[in-house]
């Protein structure tokens, strides 16, 4: 498991110094030009929850041989090419699920052993949904779209395409997941953030108006 860093002011232990949730999630507010200029002064925090989502890290070398025709040229070439990666591949281990994984950088350098007593009371604690086989079949299907995705980017129309997989190994663990909803003039969003780093994983946005000079 990876260990949570962030607490809910006025939850949990007295002797608990770890830092609010609401300021790396205010702090996210106050830069970029992408939001509003008042985001941190006008929104209100108005849920908090912290979720530990169960993953399956795919340790895996992945060579995809391809063979495509580059129409863009005159007359049209023929390409044989490869692509050779070595991914940790992330999965989250439930079927259903709105998580924005590939957008995730899982910190594994914190992983500990599972120890409940590390769970604060407040949390929900998901199982795992899928067998490690079944998310090393995931990984390599998903690693097999992404990489006829990149062979489409270098020819205009595939022959052939191979992908072979060679795991490593699959690491399981749980990983501390706030999810943080605000009100913002009227309307609500969520902002996703990693408890481990503090790291916001993706946020909803209210549009930006701006001026015409």
């Amino acid at each position: 498991m990876l260990l949570n860093e962030y607490a809910i002011k006025g939850k949990g232990r007295e002797e608990d110094h770890s830092p609010n949730i609401d300021d790396p999630v205010l702090q996210w507010m106050s830069t970029g030009f992408t939001k509003p200029s008042d985001l941190a002064r006008d929104s209100k925090l108005v849920e908090r929850r912290l979720v530990y989502l169960p993953f399956w890290v795919i340790d895996v070398d992945v060579t995809t041989s391809y063979e495509g025709i580059f129409e863009r040229l005159q007359p049209p070439v023929v390409k044989k090419r490869q692509i050779k990666r070595h991914y940790d591949w992330l999965i989250l281990a439930r079927k259903a699920s709105h998580f924005p994984v590939r957008e995730y950088d899982v910190p594994l350098e914190g992983k500990i052993p599972f120890d409940f007593r590390k769970i604060e009371d407040f949390a929900e604690v998901l199982n795992s949904e899928m067998e490690k086989a079944e998310a090393m079949e995931k990984a390599d299907e998903e690693i097999a779209a992404l990489h006829e995705f990149l062979a489409k980017q270098e020819v205009d129309k595939v022959l052939e395409i191979k992908t072979e997989s060679n795991h490593d190994e699959a690491v399981y663990l749980h990983s501390p997941i706030w999810f943080v909803s605000y009100e913002y003039k009227g309307n609500r969003y969520e902002v996703t953030m990693d408890g481990a780093k503090g790291q916001v994983i993706k946020g909803d946005l209210p549009p930006v108006k701006f001026g015409i000079l």
